[in-house]
Formats: C-alpha cells, sequence, structure tokens
C-alpha cells in the first residue's frame, strides 16, 4: 500500500469487514479463535525475540514504573506479556491494568498471572476505543502488537491521550516493514512462511492470513507520529527494534 493510501487508512479491515463494527467483532473472533495457543505461536513465529522487544519497551518507561504511585494501564493486552513485563519494571505498590476485548484472551493472562500475589497485574475487559476510566487517570498507557487491529486508529489515539495526566507517556510497539535486503527476507517470511506456520500450529486459518495484510495496511513511522500529534502528543518519536521489524512510538501528552 502507498504512503498516499495509508494516510487515509482509518483502521484495521479484515476481510469481510464492512465498517468500523463489523471490523472489531472480525477482530475479537480472530483473537479469540487463537487464544489457547497464541503465546506458543508468538514465542515461535518471532523466534523468542518477542520477548526482547516486550522487555525493552518496558525498561524505556521504568522513570515512571518505578513510582510506587503509578498507574499504568497496557491496552490490548491479549494475553498479559507486555503487561507482565511492565509489572517486573514496576514499583511494588504501582497500579498495572491489562485491558483487552477477548474474553478468551484475558482468561489466559489470569491464568498466567499467579492469583493471590499482591504484586500481581489486574485485568479488565474493555473496548480500547471506549475505556471506561475518567480523564488524566494514568500515568502511562501502553500497547503491544495491539494498536494495529483497532478499527480506528485515530479514535484509540485520542482515547489513549484522555486518560493519560497531562505531561504522561503513551508507548505503543508494534510491527514495521524494513527496508532493503532485510525488508525483502522479511517480506517473504511475514507474506508466505508465517502464514502457514501459523495456519498449521493452531488450526486456524484466518488470523495468521490476516497478520500480514494488518501490518502492510498500518501506518508508516511519519505517519503514525504525525497522527499521534494531531492527537495531542508532543514529543512524539519511533524507535525502531531489530531492523525496523518492529519499533516503539513515544508520545507525551
Amino acid at each position: 500500500m502507498s504512503e498516499a493510501n495509508k494516510s487515509m487508512v482509518v483502521g484495521a479491515s479484515p476481510e469481510g469487514a464492512s465498517d468500523a463494527p463489523s471490523a472489531a467483532r472480525a477482530v475479537r473472533e480472530m483473537f479469540t479463535s487463537i487464544a489457547p495457543r497464541y503465546d506458543l505461536l508468538n514465542h515461535v513465529l518471532s523466534f523468542n525475540v518477542d520477548r526482547l522487544w516486550w522487555r525493552r519497551a518496558a525498561s524505556t518507561f521504568r522513570h515512571i514504573l518505578a513510582n510506587n504511585s503509578a498507574r499504568v494501564l497496557d491496552l490490548c493486552c491479549g494475553t498479559g506479556d507486555m503487561t507482565f513485563a511492565l509489572r517486573r519494571e514496576a514499583g511494588k505498590s504501582a497500579q498495572i491494568l491489562g485491558a483487552d476485548f477477548s474474553h478468551a484472551m484475558l482468561q489466559r493472562a489470569l491464568e498466567k498471572s499467579e492469583n493471590g500475589r499482591p504484586s500481581a497485574p489486574g485485568w479488565i475487559e474493555a473496548d480500547a476505543l471506549n475505556l471506561p476510566f475518567p480523564e488524566a487517570y494514568f500515568d502511562l498507557v501502553t500497547s503491544a502488537f495491539g494498536f494495529r487491529n483497532l478499527a480506528d486508529y485515530d479514535a484509540g489515539l485520542r482515547e489513549i491521550a484522555r486518560v493519560l495526566k497531562p505531561g504522561r507517556e503513551c508507548g505503543i510497539l508494534d510491527f514495521g516493514e524494513p527496508k532493503g535486503l532485510m525488508g525483502s527476507l522479511y517480506r517473504f517470511y511475514f507474506k508466505q512462511v508465517l502464514p502457514r506456520v501459523g495456519t498449521m500450529i493452531s488450526g486456524v486459518r484466518g488470523p495468521y492470513a490476516y497478520l500480514p495484510a494488518s501490518v502492510e495496511r498500518f501506518p508508516d513511522p511519519e505517519e503514525m507520529l504525525a497522527r499521534m500529534r494531531r492527537a495531542g502528543f508532543t514529543e512524539a518519536a519511533w524507535t525502531p527494534y531489530t531492523f525496523g521489524i518492529a519499533g516503539l512510538y513515544r508520545g507525551r501528552k
């Protein structure tokens, strides 16, 4: 997809979706279908590099997380790997919440959270475009590999800005499209190998055919940073991870 076309993209558009509500339903159904093997597939398909990305992203916000009174929200948390990475970096009394609109994904996160530990993250079933929190509530809002699946990217950024305290930060970790030889190898793996392996292990075709299409559709870094600025974020910046296969977007409200 050309950069000009990407600038006009509203949000995710799974096959068969005709509007934002149907796109949201399709995304929820896809992630519900792969929840039982989601963690295994993430680690296998990324060669375990995903663990490093989560840790690196979490450590970027150590200056906020170290505050025992910090309130932190991890959006589109899936089975909670980014949420757990934030918890490891946070002060003991910091409030860490993972939010997702897929009940099946949250069930997996809850199973992994070692119930009963005082410092375990909390979990809430919620729509990232309509969060059940007051304005200026959180010190940090993150999202790892989930923001790309929102039916409306700009609305998602505005909702993040709404629940953030003034002067506080957001971090969005998501896939990119590297350039050059690495980009050619990456595209071959992402479009030819990954969908086949993902389908074979999960037994479900749709999500792993959708994944490369969703990355190709997602705004390029400059376009994404422009959207962040329009939503009210200053100091917007993008840091590439692993040759640009992934990257962290940061912004301050």
